[in-house]
């Protein structure tokens, strides 16, 4: 009896731990995909904005960035089946704040620089949610929202009129 009582918790155990594992992997395979999407509309952005040239023409970057969307909304299916609902609450959150990113790189909502720069500080802050929805539905000890972990803002490259003006910036 006691024999199959713990053969029983074994096993209980190694099932939380392999949901566990597919959790993370879930978790992190859509962080990552977000960034990519994030990391594309940026190129496409700035491209269409004058901000930096490429290479890459905008109808591939376009293909390129509805190409992540589409990883990005697969990668989102497995949260929903996977996470707790702190956690797919955070994913819906991060998700909405990706879409205004997309949306506003490829043409189909219009806004300024600031605009952008402001959505793009909301899906980080969003990401950030989402890993600490993560953090505890994982049982990782600690928080990103402690004193230790300040608030960052945007690394942004100085302006091109501030550089005229001081080169030393």
């Amino acid at each position: 009896m006691t024999n199959h009582a713990m053969e029983r918790n074994r096993n209980r155990v190694m099932l939380l731990t392999r949901w566990d594992d597919r959790k993370l992997d879930a978790y992190e395979g859509y962080v990552d995909a977000v960034r990519a999407c994030i990391f594309l509309a940026v190129q496409l952005y700035e491209h269409k904005e004058g901000l930096r040239e490429s290479e890459t023409t905008e109808r591939e970057m376009t293909a390129a960035l509805a190409e992540a969307g589409r990883h990005r909304g697969r990668a989102f299916e497995r949260i929903m089946l996977l996470g707790g609902d702190d956690v797919v609450e955070a994913a819906h959150q991060l998700n909405a704040a990706a879409l205004q990113i997309d949306w506003l790189a490829t043409g189909r909502i219009a806004g300024s620089l600031e605009e952008w720069r402001e959505r793009n500080r909301v899906a980080f802050k969003e990401i950030n949610e989402f890993h600490e929805a993560a953090r505890v539905d994982l049982g990782v000890q600690g928080s990103l929202k402690d004193e230790s972990h300040p608030e960052r803002d945007l690394l942004l490259p100085p302006s091109s009129a501030s550089q005229r003006s001081d080169p030393a910036a």
